[in-house]
């Protein structure tokens, strides 16, 4: 090792080791924050698979409930979005349940076989038909509302009324956030 005695190349030589010892310590913050973000990244993956795994089996659990009364979870969903939309026009039920037009017309042919709806003409387009509940699709109503209460208390009983008002939010937020992503809207979601 060399002693300079010259005081500019002394300043310089400094202000080189400075910057390397700068930059090595950076390189010792990334590398310390690599674990926490990988962490995250590990726990953002477990949150999906999480969110994903509860509402598969959630459906799985609840077709189970809803099988003795004669209807499945894609019949049942539509009858309760005519509960609050009855007389809808078919294109319009298609699209708030993001689901085919072809799907959700195999869908309400069986529930009209079952006589669980009707279809009529729309007055003023006689192409489209609005979906009406009928007297038999009110009473299997009233069941299905009971068999889910049942069922939300079973599965929630574990959470407080803060817990499921905090996951409610919680999971609204992700929703919207999914909500304002370009996706696919070419209605060949589930059924």
């Amino acid at each position: 090792m060399t002693l300079t005695t010259n005081p500019e190349a002394a300043q310089a030589a400094a202000a080189t080791a400075s910057t390397k010892a700068t930059a090595a310590q950076k390189r010792r913050q990334t590398d310390a924050a690599k674990p926490d973000r990988d962490a995250k990244n590990r726990l953002d993956i477990k949150l999906g698979y999480l969110i994903h795994d509860v509402s598969r089996l959630r459906r799985k659990a609840f077709d189970e409930i809803v099988k003795p009364l004669g209807v499945t979870r894609a019949q049942w969903w539509i009858i309760a979005h005519l509960a609050r939309h009855d007389g809808m026009v078919q294109t319009q039920l298609a699209q708030m349940l993001d689901v085919g037009k072809a799907s959700l017309g195999a869908l309400l042919d069986r529930l009209e076989a079952t006589e669980f709806i009707e279809r009529r003409p729309e007055p003023t387009d006689r192409r489209a038909k609005r979906v009406f509940l009928t007297k038999n699709s009110q009473q299997l109503l009233e069941k299905l509302v009971a068999a889910e209460a049942a069922f939300n208390a079973t599965i929630l009983a574990n959470l407080t009324d803060k817990d499921r008002s905090e996951l409610v939010r919680l999971l609204s937020t992700i929703k919207d956030s999914l909500s304002t992503m370009n996706l696919d809207d070419s209605g060949t979601g589930e059924d």
